[in-house]
């Protein structure tokens, strides 16, 4: 099935001054776009360590090296986000759901259990990630009901082996076969 959303009349030139398109729909044809997912680090100076589940993450730039991650502005951890030196975006492999699971829900303590690393600016470094970005912050910008921070990269690891673990239509995901 094929849904159509569009925005105001417009002609060409002019911004529309309200917008017509279906909250619930519009998430729906997002959600088609298949993303990896992350888990964002930063160690706060007061408040300790903080993580996210996050796959708004994407690349900016390759000089500088700068990559973006958003948060929603009703986030609790969005000021310790910003008042941290900097932040690691640490991506998951396949076999780190439960993981991602964890720090994707608000509450509970986060980090009880799980090992780290400190990257450059105290953020934790996950073990065994396809790869993690050790940043600082660079920029930060108003997107509507989110915050996107823009990090430039001053440390990175990264291991191909494995297989990333994916995100679409609002369920984990894993690669299949190679398109020829």
């Amino acid at each position: 099935m094929t849904h159509l959303a569009s925005a105001s009349a417009m002609t060409q030139g002019s911004v529309p001054t309200h917008e017509t398109v279906d909250p619930t729909l519009f998430r729906g044809a997002l959600g088609l776009f298949a993303t990896g997912v992350t888990i964002v680090t930063a160690a706060h100076p007061t408040n300790g360590l903080i993580g996210i589940t996050a796959n708004s993450f994407n690349s900016v730039s390759l000089d500088p090296p700068l990559v973006l991650f958003s948060v929603a502005n009703t986030a609790r951890s969005l000021a310790a986000f910003l008042e941290a030196p900097g932040f690691v975006v640490n991506v998951l492999r396949q076999d780190q759901k439960i993981l991602s699971g964890r720090f994707a829900r608000q509450g509970e303590d986060k980090w009880a259990g799980v090992p780290y690393t400190p990257g450059r600016l105290g953020a934790p470094i996950l073990p065994d990630t396809m790869a993690a970005f050790d940043c600082v912050h660079y920029a930060q910008y108003e997107g509507g009901d989110h915050l996107i921070i823009v990090g430039r990269v001053v440390g990175m690891e990264h291991n191909v082996e494995g297989d990333p673990l994916l995100f679409y239509r609002g369920r984990y995901r894993a690669l299949g076969d190679e398109i020829a």
